[in-house]
Formats: structure tokens, C-alpha cells, sequence
């Protein structure tokens, strides 16, 4: 698989304001998982990995804890996942994947930021086949073998492992996550994950020209300043 996969800080921790975004995209994420799964981070292993990437993100605590205790109330929002595809500038094939409360809205708004930069959004299922939907995990170790051993021992379906620099990268299904992690976890205790998320990561990526990346990077900008994107994945290698 390579290293074409993305971490959503990356694009969006540039300024105070989109901080802010990030933290507000997070609690959201927080609060769907922590209403569908309950609040308790032991019996929710969803919620209790996104809570540790928030950290890792640098979300502040009371946002964290603000979204769960929201969640326990019970009441609030009903947020729904809904997801599009086409393609952008370059080209470039494109997933996005909101939380929403009003799937009318926030279709009318992606497909805004495609028309606005000469693009067309697409249906389901028009890029994503182009996409490996994979658990990752990126973590500092040096014995690629005892991790592969523990994970096909688990029976992980180990999609890729690569080792480099001290640090190892293990690519499985997006079914596998909670299988993987655990397994991870009992053959070499505490973990400090670098990237621990599912993610859309492109079988193949491409370059475009200046004039296309340009106009790529508006139409991102774009999307990240939507409230209900909370993922964007693209094949594009800047």
C-alpha cells in the first residue's frame, strides 16, 4: 500500500480558527460515537479510540468531556453519516464523509464546493472502488517480524507492514481494527500510536499540475470549512 494515506491534522491545524474547527469536528465524532455506543470508554472500544486521537490531536479535555456528557443525556442532535464521492480539480478522486443533521443541506453544500472550482460530484461508488478502506496503525518498534507473527497469531488479515526509521505501519481491514489493536496491545503492551484511524487510502496516486493543485487546494479549503465534513480522502500526491 505504500504511505498514501493522509492524517486529517495535517491539512487543518494551521490556525487558531481551524483548530477550533478540528476541536469542533472531533466533539461531534465524540458525541455520535459515545450516544450509539454508550459513554463508558471500557465497554465502547470505538469511543475510546477516538477519545485517544482527540488527545493525540491536542483537543482539549473539556471538549472531550463536554461531548460525552452531552451524550448521556441522551436528548440532542441526531447526526447521520453520509458520505460522497466524485471528482476534483486534477482529476482527483474524491471521498468525503460528513456527520449531519440535515442530509439535504449538507448535500447542497459539498456539491457547492465542486461547482465552484469546475468539478461534478459523483454517485456512490463512482472513486471509492479505487480505495482500500483499511485500519492503520503507526506506532515506534523495531521487530516487524514479532509484529506480524502476533497479528497473524490473532488472526489478523494483515494487509501490508512496512518498517522504516524505527517505525512500523500496519495496513488490515477496516473490519479487523479492534482485532489488530488488541492483538498489537498483547504482544507489546502500552502503545503510543502515530496513527491509529480507518481510513479511505487510494490504490494508486497522482501529481497534477500548479494550476489544477491550486485550484485543489481552494476546493479543500473549502470542504474543511464545512461544519459537517468531518473526512476528506484523495489520491493526490502533493
Amino acid at each position: 500500500m505504500g504511505r498514501a494515506y493522509q492524517n486529517r491534522k495535517e491539512s487543518m491545524a494551521k490556525t487558531s480558527d481551524a483548530k477550533a474547527k478540528v476541536y469542533s469536528k472531533f466533539g461531534r465524532e465524540i458525541y455520535v460515537c459515545a450516544k450509539a455506543g454508550g459513554t463508558d470508554t471500557d465497554g465502547n472500544l470505538a469511543l475510546r479510540g477516538l477519545v485517544e486521537r482527540a488527545k493525540k490531536g491536542q483537543v482539549p479535555t473539556h471538549v472531550i468531556e463536554k461531548a460525552i456528557e452531552k451524550a448521556k443525556g441522551g436528548g440532542g442532535e441526531d447526526f447521520a453519516i453520509a458520505r460522497y464521492e466524485g471528482f476534483g480539480p486534477g482529476s482527483a478522486m474524491v471521498i468525503i464523509d460528513c456527520l449531519t443533521d440535515n442530509p439535504n443541506r449538507t448535500f447542497g453544500d459539498v456539491r457547492q464546493c465542486f461547482t465552484k472550482t469546475k468539478c461534478k460530484i459523483g454517485t456512490q461508488g463512482v472513486v471509492s472502488h479505487m480505495f482500500d478502506h483499511a485500519a492503520i496503525f503507526v506506532f515506534k518498534y523495531a521487530d516487524e517480524e514479532a509484529i506480524l507473527d502476533a497479528l497473524l497469531m490473532a488472526d489478523v488479515d494483515v494487509s501490508d507492514i512496512e518498517s522504516e526509521e524505527g517505525k512500523i505501519t500496519v495496513f488490515a481491514p477496516q473490519a479487523d481494527y479492534f482485532k489488530a489493536k488488541q492483538a498489537l496491545a498483547d504482544a507489546i503492551g502500552e502503545i503510543d500510536f502515530e496513527v491509529d484511524e480507518i481510513q479511505f487510502i487510494p490504490t494508486t496516486v497522482k501529481q497534477i499540475n500548479e494550476e489544477d493543485l491550486s485550484l485543489f487546494e481552494k476546493f479543500m479549503d473549502m470542504l474543511n470549512d464545512l461544519d459537517d465534513v468531518q473526512n476528506i480522502y484523495h489520491d493526490i500526491e502533493f
